[in-house]
């Protein structure tokens, strides 16, 4: 995977992000919850990309994503002149574009709840994500735990005991690594942040997260950023 920081005074940064190939537009490996899915999804799965770091929190943050995307948001994958924004439909692209990598459970009832929980994952936990923000590089125990927050936990926490139970058999969520553990990872970093307390069993799939190379890739370089991203750490939970 090459990386290419952007700078605005280069010109030549849009072209190289065009060229032929995979590209994903991301935010800082420290904050963005949404960049780590589908970054940890197609280097677990050894899909070749270029990697395009736009700094959040920046006067000129806007005016860069806008520069690969009108929807103002990363992550953006690019694949020739085509743009793909959004964490779950670039999995799905990816997915397609690479069966050979069985990106998804291959089990057709392992495959339906794997895509049920990434949904859930997708468009929920509102309260767990305002609550407890990703900073993988903060140490907050027990920080954040609204009501509300502590509910979704315990939701993720029945998600995780059930597809573990039935498919996962001490690996990860369906056995195999598959782009519902990618997009889970991002709470597997809130909970080591926060110092959630989990079942052993639970606990154990985290530590296995955590060791998995895609994901010890992304927290250690965003252990290396040394940019700070100050509406992001503003939002931090007292």
């Amino acid at each position: 995977m090459q990386t290419i920081e952007l700078d605005p005074t280069l010109s030549h940064t849009l072209e190289q992000a065009r060229r032929p190939g995979l590209t994903l537009v991301i935010g800082n490996k420290n904050y963005s919850s949404w960049s780590m899915r589908p970054w940890v999804a197609a280097t677990a799965f050894g899909i070749p990309f270029t990697e395009v770091r736009v700094l959040l929190d920046q006067p000129d943050t806007a005016a860069n994503i806008a520069r690969y995307s009108s929807a103002g948001r990363v992550p953006v994958l690019l694949a020739g002149d085509m743009t793909i924004w959004d964490s779950l439909a670039i999995c799905e692209y990816l997915a397609e574009q690479f069966p050979d990598k069985h990106m998804w459970p291959q089990d057709v009832a392992a495959r339906a709840l794997a895509r049920s929980v990434v949904a859930e994952m997708h468009s929920g936990f509102a309260a767990l994500r305002t609550a407890m923000t990703m900073n993988i590089k903060a140490s907050l125990p027990g920080r954040g735990r609204t009501a509300e927050a502590q509910a979704d936990i315990g939701r993720i926490c029945e998600i995780w005991e059930e597809c573990l139970a039935r498919f996962g058999h001490r690996g990860f969520l369906f056995g195999e690594f598959s782009i519902a553990d990618a997009f889970y990872a991002p709470v597997v970093m809130r909970f080591k942040t926060y110092g959630v307390a989990l079942a052993p069993a639970l606990q154990a799939y985290c530590d296995r997260m955590l060791a998995h190379p895609a994901v010890a890739r992304w927290v250690e370089e965003a252990l290396a950023e040394t940019e700070v991203a100050g509406a992001h750490e503003d939002e931090l939970p007292d």
